[in-house]
Formats: structure tokens, sequence, C-alpha cells
């Protein structure tokens, strides 16, 4: 692929991006998004020890407000409420300061733990098989970078992980074939450009909105239309179209190196089998 045509697929990528955060359905997401509250960091450890395999937790009433209801039988997730109280001092008129005046537990319930109404979604899953042997050609990428690519049932909600101090891939076995192979391209993403140490990025956004781009790349030049879950997954990271937009254009040279390398491996690879035929 040359370098003008990987500059028009991360131009199409922004473009997406512009276009699902214009879109009513960004909006809807937004609204959701706004009814969860953000826990702290005690509470979010509390839990994780309970319900390691958590992904979206409310309250019992937020999640009536959002249509959907908790399971009769279900066990609540304890985490520490604050206790706020309107404070007695003298507050010169203006409107009584509130104080914390202790903690309280109080039990929230996950995703799982609901039945209901679907909540809006901007990242959706890929469905379907794929012509040709994509996923094959990328686990030998993999392979010659010195992972293992191993298909498991992940924690709910995971897709993939990389582990660069295991140097293995893992993908979710349950997932159909184009979602396995956009995943796969993206921690294909991490394995070249996320090398723990000097160089790496530490924003967790930017990890995975490098990763994203670079498997964006590299399905667009596979004929893997991915947008469904590329531009949703990118915006939601970044915090939106503007910030997603500087973001790729800062990191370009990045992800259009880690897909040259990939696409590079994958036709060397094509022109030896043929060779070999021959």
């Amino acid at each position: 692929m040359t370098e003008t045509n990987k500059t028009n697929v991360l131009d199409r990528l922004t473009e997406g991006i512009d276009r699902l955060t214009n879109s009513e359905r960004w909006q809807e997401w937004l609204t959701m998004q706004a009814r969860f509250h953000h826990y702290s960091f005690n509470n979010t450890l509390l839990i994780l020890r309970q319900s390691p395999d958590a992904t979206r937790v409310a309250g019992y009433n937020a999640w009536r407000k959002l249509d959907r209801f908790v399971r009769k039988g279900e066990s609540g997730i304890w985490i520490l409420a604050p206790m706020v109280y309107k404070s007695d001092a003298e507050t010169n008129g203006d409107e009584a300061k509130r104080v914390i005046r202790g903690f309280k537990p109080v039990a929230v319930f996950d995703i799982s733990q609901t039945d209901g109404r679907d909540l809006p979604e901007v990242c959706v899953r890929l469905t379907g098989d794929l012509p040709g042997d994509a996923y094959s050609q990328l686990r030998n990428v993999a392979r010659g970078l010195g992972f293992s690519v191993q298909e498991e049932f992940l924690k709910q909600g995971t897709n993939g992980e990389c582990s660069h101090i295991e140097r293995t891939i893992r993908i979710e076995a349950r997932n159909d074939e184009r979602q396995q192979v956009k995943t796969l391209a993206h921690e294909l993403g991490h394995a070249i450009l996320h090398e723990p140490g000097e160089g790496r990025p530490t924003s967790r956004a930017l990890l995975e909105l490098e990763a994203e781009s670079v498997a964006y790349v590299v399905c667009q030049n596979l004929g893997i239309e991915t947008g469904d879950y590329s531009f949703g997954y990118v915006a939601t990271w970044s915090g939106g179209s503007t910030e997603a937009r500087d973001a790729i254009k800062a990191s370009g040279s990045r992800i259009q190196h880690a897909a040259d390398q990939i696409l590079t491996a994958i036709e060397a690879a094509r022109v030896n089998e043929e060779q070999e035929v021959a």
C-alpha cells in the first residue's frame, strides 16, 4: 500500500468518526453514559473484588431509568456511598453547603444481572464470516513477531488481549470471524507499537486509538469494512471527533508504520507461497 493510500484510509477513518459524532446515535449514547456514576478508585477495587467480570455497573433505580430491571434473586455488588448532609454553619445567605459525614454500604448491579431494553451502542461488534484466509495471514504475522495467538473464552466485553511479557495474543473465541480478524489486527498494532519501555505512550486512550487505527488501515487493505466498530471505538477512547482527528494526525506516522509492517509481511508470505507452487 502506498503512503498516499494509507493517508487516504486514515482520512476515511476521521471522516467516519465525524459522521458518527454528529449523529443521533452518538447523542443517545452520550445521554446513556451520563446516567452511569463514575466510581472512586476504592469502589472500583470493591467492584472488581466481588465481580471481576463486571463491565457496566449501576444502582437498582439507575437501571430502571434506563428501562432495564435487575433480575429476581441477583446478589448486589456492595460499594460505599457517601452520606451527604447540609452544613449547619453560617452560609451568608448562600445555599447551605453540603458535607460528607461518613459512608454507608449500597448495592449496585452489573448489566449482566439485568434484563430489558438494549442500551444504545456506538461500537457494534462485527458479524459474519470472510472469504479467504485473512485470519491465518494475521496469525502468521504474529508468529513472525514472536507472538503466539490463542482463541479463548475471555471475560465479558473483552474481544482480545496482548501480553508483551508472555508474548501472547488472546482472541475471544465466541466472536464471528469478521470480528476476530479485526481484533487480531488491533492486537498486532499493540504488539508492534506498545512494547513496554521508553517511547511507549502513557495514555491508555492513545494506546487504544493507535491500535484501532492500525486495525482499520490493515482491514481496509484486506477488503474488510470495520467502520461500524472502529469509528465508535476510536471516538469513545479519544473523547470526540476533534480529539480523535488531532490524535490520529499526531500518531499518523506510527500508525502507518505499524500497518505497513503487517501488510508487507502478508504480501511477502503470499509471494513465497506462489514461488513454492511454481
